[in-house]
């Protein structure tokens, strides 16, 4: 009997606790979810003009939708990236001037490695996008080359004070006025990470394996005994 009861105890402790942690993440998935459904509806909100944006806040502001018009003035940051079908390019980030005299930082979208050195002269450009202060980086990502002028990450603090804007990223959902073969890569819930319903699957699967190691234990303990 004591060999029944401690399996027993062992079998039903061990599956209590993944049980739980597979039920922690369903609770998680559910508060995911409606945090990435809440950024969506921000995303896709009304554009607002950016000179109406008072003070722009990374916390407040992030993804909030903006239109701006204005040129831009030939500086750019070329940032590395790839897109799905082209393979390897660059994120071309222009020194924005907006009609009101005030330079930003403009993610204009994606081109690819051979369009690398292809002149892209200023242009007067009506965007509607949103603003966003990307974390790109990590301790992994190597700082930017000094010889190329190559990027590897978004940095908006770092990339403004390089060519002297404001800490200030409109990244372009729909550009009037360019023709220079940049395809605008809107913002979207892409790059946000939502596994808990894999981990809630795997909990749960670990659970019924130990289930099934208690009951096959049982049982073996019943043949010893017979």
């Amino acid at each position: 009997m004591r060999r029944y009861l401690s399996a027993l105890i062992l079998g039903a402790g061990g599956i209590a606790i993944l049980l739980s942690l597979g039920f922690w993440q369903v609770r998680r998935l559910a508060w995911k979810d409606g945090v990435i459904t809440a950024i969506e509806a921000k995303i896709g909100a009304e554009p607002v003009a950016l000179s109406s944006v008072t003070a722009p806040d990374p916390a407040y502001d992030l993804y909030r939708p903006v239109t701006v018009a204005g040129r831009t003035t030939g500086e750019e940051v070329l940032v590395l990236s790839g897109k799905k079908g082209q393979g390897a390019g660059f994120e071309v980030i222009s020194v924005f001037e907006t009609d009101d005299g005030i330079r930003i930082l403009l993610d204009r979208g994606f081109v690819p490695e051979a369009a690398r050195d292809t002149p892209r002269p200023p242009v007067a450009l009506e965007v509607t996008g949103n603003l966003h202060w990307p974390n790109d980086a990590d301790s992994y990502t190597p700082p930017p080359d000094t010889e190329t002028g190559l990027w590897f990450a978004r940095d908006v603090t770092a990339m403004s004070e390089s060519v002297k804007t404001l800490p200030l990223l409109v990244v372009a959902r729909k550009t009037a006025g360019d023709a220079q073969g940049i395809v605008p890569v809107a913002v979207d819930t892409s790059h946000i990470p939502n596994d808990h319903r894999q981990y809630a699957i795997t909990w749960f699967s670990l659970a019924a394996v130990w289930a099934g190691m208690t009951a096959f234990l049982l049982w073996r303990i019943r043949q010893r005994k017979n």
